[in-house]
């Protein structure tokens, strides 16, 4: 039986510049692949959402594709900008985007603003969930909102409150458990304990709706009230 050592070949200069040039070759391929790679998403995202922050992460893990954004966090979709410390979209075709800690949201066609401690948009219902201490705003309409939970349809422009509701409005505070702004008709129906303060006007009742556009008040049940003249 034959035994024999290992002899590397070397290479004479042809075949080195043989090698540099293959592995250059590879090289380029490789990059203009990631370059590829990069584009096609960005492209993909853009014409759907856009998002920015100091750090990215993200996990591809069967069903649970998520992408972490840390720190500045921001992400557009359609006509609604949101930034909060720490935003996370994930779902199917990016359908949820949820941020967490110093949460803003700007509605720039309706000029409605959010604030909370806590916000989940589902992008295909287009319904935003704000939790902890909630703001919204409508600009418009000249109304400031605050409640522990606000449910935000955007599509229905119908916005549901639930705890410690305060609603303002020029001289008029709203005080309820539970309410439904219909944004289109500018009205506002409360129960759970419903107030309707007026200037040094006071409106108590089971159910009370506010025209928010006349300021008018209808009461249901239990009603009883103060008129200061």
């Amino acid at each position: 039986m034959k035994t024999g050592t290992f002899c590397p070949k070397i290479l004479d200069s042809k075949g080195k510049d043989e090698v540099a040039r293959v592995s250059l070759q590879m090289r380029k391929q490789l990059i203009f692949s990631v370059i590829l790679i990069f584009c096609s998403a960005h492209l993909s995202a853009a014409d759907k959402f856009t998002f920015k922050a100091d750090r990215m992460s993200g996990s591809k893990a069967l069903g649970r594709e998520t992408t972490i954004l840390t720190g500045n966090a921001e992400v557009k979709s359609d006509n609604l900008l949101l930034r909060a410390d720490r935003i996370e979209i994930q779902g199917d075709d990016n359908q949820f985007i949820d941020c967490y800690g110093n949460v803003w949201g700007h509605e720039e066609e309706k000029d409605i603003l959010f604030n909370a401690d806590r916000l989940r948009y589902d992008r295909k219902l287009k319904i935003a969930w704000l939790e902890g201490n909630s703001t919204l705003e409508d600009r418009k309409n000249e109304i400031v909102a605050r409640s522990r939970i606000i449910v935000y349809d955007d599509e229905n422009e119908i916005t549901v409150f639930q705890t410690s509701i305060r609603l303002f409005k020029d001289d008029m505070v709203c005080r309820s458990e539970y309410g439904v702004y219909h944004r289109q008709e500018k009205l506002l129906d409360l129960s759970g304990f419903p107030v309707v303060f007026k200037k040094d006007d006071e409106f108590r009742a089971d159910k009370i709706r506010v025209d928010l556009d006349t300021d008018d008040v209808i009461m249901e049940g239990a009603v009883s009230g103060t008129i200061k003249n």
